[in-house]
């Protein structure tokens, strides 16, 4: 099989990234720490193969990752960790609504979102 018959594989374990669902990548590109030029040449991980960032999403839908040492949210400054889990978690709420919303690649990070959403006072 080609590689580009491959898809996109993790560099952790090695097994395809089936979709953005579960990109740790489509995540940093929703949270706006990867330009869009690099979705294509950048590294890819399953969201679980990069522990210290799949610990900070918060839903009922996604399992809990647990990270032991330096990196474990459970040693970092309370308010720090309760910012991060708001924003990854969101995040990962966009990541599983953008594929039905039809939207272009270049709307699906937050802060895009954010800026079309009407504020109401």
């Amino acid at each position: 099989m080609a590689k580009c018959d491959l898809g996109y594989l993790c560099e952790v374990c090695g097994l395809e990234v089936e979709d953005i669902t579960i990109s740790d990548l489509y995540l940093r590109f929703v949270l706006g720490e990867v330009e869009a030029r690099y979705l294509m040449t950048a590294p890819e991980r399953h969201l679980r193969c990069n522990p210290t960032v799949a610990q900070y999403i918060v839903d009922p839908g996604f399992e809990p990752v647990v990270v032991e040492g330096p990196f474990d949210k459970r040693v970092l400054d309370p308010a720090e960790v309760a910012q991060r889990e708001a924003r990854t978690t969101r995040a990962w709420q966009r990541l599983q609504e953008v594929r039905g919303l039809g939207l272009a690649i270049s709307e699906y990070p937050l802060d895009r979102m954010q800026a079309q959403t009407p504020k109401t006072d």
